[in-house]
């Protein structure tokens, strides 16, 4: 009988390293530290280990003292891993050096977070979004990839040697690139912001789930939309705006938007990359934050959510909360210190339904905060605005007279200025 072989690749297997600072205490450190670890399960790595070190004063060379850097190397070689990951921003220089001093590839959580959106990305537009990250990221680290650069000695006196010449051509390529990239999302963003115009034209109201990723956005959408959006138990499952319609109760419908999770220290570039996606957010009449209310750290990471939602300019739009996951909640002093701590949360489970029609409601409440109750005359003439009071106002009452139609309505505030010439005393 033949014998068989596993030819399975390995998983990289990556001791992970966290870094206490005078600015990140103790705690936060090992938060960090733990949801890197979520963080590498979900790029599919092998974890070899944790280390927490302590950085009084930052190295240029290695970020912290040769004498640290031997212990985690020393870890390192002794758990056999493939890497070090580092949780927290390492230089370019700082790179080289630790990958020059192990033997082993070294990188950050930045680094890390762009490849797992890469790995995430399916449509056109998020797929150019992470290639403009990746490629921005790199930019500044060119010279890492070209070792003998730093051992170069021929050429004539003048002159470039073939590792200079070869950096150069590469950046001046990837300048090319990312230009190239920037025209091709400009025009996606075009194409969005007709798709956005028409749906401001119809004065359908538009709601975005944000949050923390994992917190349950996209069965939120499932559940208050009867979608069938793929929802996933994975970090950055969604990565691409997906929006259905969701019928209002009181008459009408609103457009929900799942929108790409947050996460703490979220890159800079990744950020940037995907401000058209999160316009979606910033441009909406309301947010529904979800948030995973069985999480003890479920509060950092709604702080982390509140960051990125000023940083695209969504920090002031009306929003109802959604602490979802109430279901995990075992202890009772827990569940009882989120109504104390967060009166405006609605407490629910989309995985049990409990709540979910106190959670609708609110959003529809919220949506036609400020409404005012408005008596109406519409001209038979002008029949068109009867069709869209009923499907984005709630009609109390109608009748007719022998030239129009009599409403009484409850109308969002967006659209009194249109009706105001309707308008007659009650």
């Amino acid at each position: 009988m033949a014998e068989t072989h596993d030819t399975a690749v390995r998983p990289e297997r990556a001791l992970l390293v966290g870094v206490q600072t005078d600015k990140i205490p103790k705690a936060e450190a090992e938060s960090l530290l733990s949801e890197l670890g979520g963080l590498a399960s979900t790029m599919g790595l092998e974890e070899a280990g944790r280390m927490m070190v302590r950085v009084r004063e930052r190295s240029a060379a290695l970020l912290l003292g040769t004498g640290k850097a031997d212990e985690i190397v020393a870890a390192a070689k002794a758990e056999a891993a493939d890497s070090i990951l580092f949780d927290h921003q390492l230089s370019p220089t700082q790179q080289r050096n630790w990958e020059e001093l192990s033997g082993l590839k070294a990188y950050d959580r930045n680094e890390l977070i762009i490849r797992i959106f890469a790995s995430r990305a399916r449509t056109k537009e998020a797929v150019l979004q992470v290639e403009l990250a990746q490629l921005e990221y790199s930019m500044p680290r060119l010279a890492h990839s070209y070792e003998t650069l730093s051992r170069q000695r021929g050429g004539r006196y003048g002159t470039k040697g073939s590792g200079e010449q070869k950096i150069e051509l590469d950046r001046r390529e990837i300048e090319r690139r990312i230009h190239e990239i920037k025209e091709e999302l400009k025009d996606l963003r075009r194409s969005r912001d007709v798709q956005r115009a028409r749906r401001e034209k119809a004065s359908v109201p538009r709601a975005a789930i944000v949050g923390y990723t994992n917190a349950g956005k996209s069965s939120l959408l499932n559940a208050l939309a009867s979608a069938d959006v793929l929802a996933q138990d994975k970090l950055f499952a969604t990565l691409d705006p997906t929006t259905r319609r969701m019928s209002l109760s009181k008459g009408g419908s609103l457009l929900l938007t799942d929108t790409v999770g947050f996460v703490r220290n979220l890159p800079h570039h990744l950020v940037e990359a995907f401000k058209a996606t999160l316009e979606e957010a910033a441009q909406a009449d309301l947010l529904v934050e979800v948030v995973d209310a069985s999480d003890p750290e479920a509060e950092l990471r709604m702080e982390a959510t509140d960051r990125v939602l000023r940083e695209i300019g969504a920090g002031e739009v009306p929003r109802v909360i959604a602490l979802n996951k109430a279901d995990l909640i075992v202890d009772p002093a827990f569940l009882e210190g989120w109504k104390e701590r967060r009166p405006d949360g609605l407490l629910c489970s989309v995985k049990t339904g409990a709540g979910m029609v106190e959670l609708s409601a609110a959003v529809e409440d919220k949506l036609t905060a400020g409404s005012g109750e408005l008596h109406l005359r519409v001209p038979d003439s002008d029949y068109a605005m009867v069709a869209l009071l009923h499907h984005d106002a709630s009609i109390l009452e109608e009748g007719r007279d022998e030239e129009a139609t009599i409403l009484r309505v409850r109308l969002p505030e967006r659209l009194e200025s249109r009706f105001e010439r309707f308008r007659v005393e009650g």
